[in-house]
């Protein structure tokens, strides 16, 4: 009897225990699961993160999406077939800079070594401070389109009511001429946007290497 009644007990208390080992068993797998989710979260962010300059890195090297390439020296082809480049510019909200192409056109040989102009004007009392995105359209033109120097490749620091030129140095690779699409293409529009940045602290220098060339400091409408 004495024996009966000690397994009954034990069994009872097994019994009893069994619940909460499952709740806690079920506890540990649900712990299990956040942390799994935590960790693809993360992995999630970091890769939304990493793409913009992948993708970025993507359509400098392959000119998608209308994304000019970047030569380290000017082309040393030129061909007897000329196609017509158009010049853009726009600024963004919050940027009191007024900016234009000196030209509106050019037409070019493919492989010749052009340089445009472009002039902004700080049209407010304070410094400011702009960086320039670009794009050439239509978008198969973007693999063929090779800029040497560019106001686009540093930040641009303005004084209150200065003029500043802005050179564009570039050329139009012939090998457009072996593309299936681009070779039927008879102009280029070339389009700058320029965006606000953080003024910088006085006496500081612009970031990124040498600025744009300086042709007025005051607002007074003087050449």
């Amino acid at each position: 009897m004495a024996g009966d009644e000690a397994r009954n007990e034990m069994t009872a208390t097994a019994d009893a225990a069994a619940p909460a080992a499952a709740a806690r068993s079920l506890e540990r797998r649900h712990n299990r699961v956040a942390l799994s989710l935590v960790a693809v979260v993360g992995v999630m962010v970091g890769m939304a993160y990493a793409a913009v300059p992948l993708y970025r890195l993507f359509c400098q090297v392959t000119g998608y999406g209308g994304t000019q390439q970047i030569a380290t020296q000017g082309s040393t082809r030129v061909l007897d077939r000329s196609i017509v480049v158009r010049f853009d510019a726009n600024v963004a909200g919050g940027l009191p800079w007024e900016f234009r192409p000196k030209q509106r056109t050019m037409e070019v040989k493919l492989g010749e070594n052009v340089i445009a102009h472009y002039t902004a004007t700080n049209r407010s009392s304070r410094v400011t401070k702009g960086t320039a995105g670009f794009n050439v359209a239509p978008d198969s033109a973007g693999a063929f389109f090779n800029k040497v120097e560019c106001f686009c490749f540093t930040e641009q620091t303005l004084k209150a009511g200065e003029t500043v030129d802005m050179p564009v140095s570039f050329f139009v690779d012939p090998a457009l001429v072996e593309d299936a699409d681009a070779k039927k293409l008879s102009e280029i529009t070339l389009s700058y946007t320029f965006y606000p940045m953080d003024a910088p602290k006085v006496g500081a220098a612009p970031e990124g290497g040498k600025p744009a060339e300086t042709v007025r400091t005051s607002g007074d409408g003087k050449g």
